[in-house]
């Protein structure tokens, strides 16, 4: 459970103001269809993260457990920073000339394609291969995404203007740093032991 969780809470968060968001406001704002939308994110974000996941299962698979706690310690920290860098959409993510595949097929493809190499598709990555149950990971890391982008879609501008990205973007910075120190402190460790 806690896989799920923790998954969720900060794809979430990392979520706001992430081009991603920007691309649903987008295809809202065009569009104004929001169940295709909504279907298409939700196809084009397990697809994604499904291929995250199984690469942090396969990279725990082939590292030993201390230098895996390296390498996930250094990457949460590294996520911190990267989460204080704002995000933009840039036109080359995405085009929105008329589409033979529909507002369905055009989301699908435009969300798989901005998710390459994205904070929350690396953050999937690193939390695969930290717990023990990928698809909890997978299936948290998409509910994430849904939490920060279906509003998005249903209120456009008027939700991303009661939020502050910076804020947010600190607060998922800030859980983000935890995990990594806590990760190389072998804090897990600690509390096992103790029980």
């Amino acid at each position: 459970m806690n896989a799920l969780l923790v998954s969720t809470g900060i794809v979430a968060l990392a979520e706001m103001g992430d081009k991603t968001q920007l691309l649903a406001f987008l295809l809202a704002a065009r569009f104004k269809k929001p169940l295709p939308i909504i279907l298409g994110i939700t196809i084009a974000t397990i697809f994604n993260h499904a291929l995250a996941g199984a690469v942090g299962v396969w990279v725990s698979q082939f590292l030993s457990p201390e230098v895996l706690r390296w390498v996930l310690g250094l990457s949460f920290i590294a996520m911190a920073i990267w989460m204080l860098i704002p995000d933009k959409l840039d036109e080359d993510d995405v085009s929105l000339a008329s589409s033979r595949w529909g507002i369905f097929g055009l989301t699908c493809i435009t969300f798989f394609l901005a998710e390459m190499g994205d904070k929350t598709q690396i953050a999937t990555v690193a939390m695969a291969a930290r717990f023990d149950d990928a698809i909890l990971v997978v299936i948290g890391t998409t509910l994430g995404m849904l939490l920060a982008n279906v509003p998005a879609v249903f209120l456009g501008e008027k939700f991303a203007k009661r939020f502050s990205p910076k804020l947010i973007h600190a607060i998922s910075a800030c859980i983000f740093a935890v995990m990594g120190i806590l990760t190389l402190l072998k804090v897990d460790q600690f509390f096992s032991s103790l029980m």
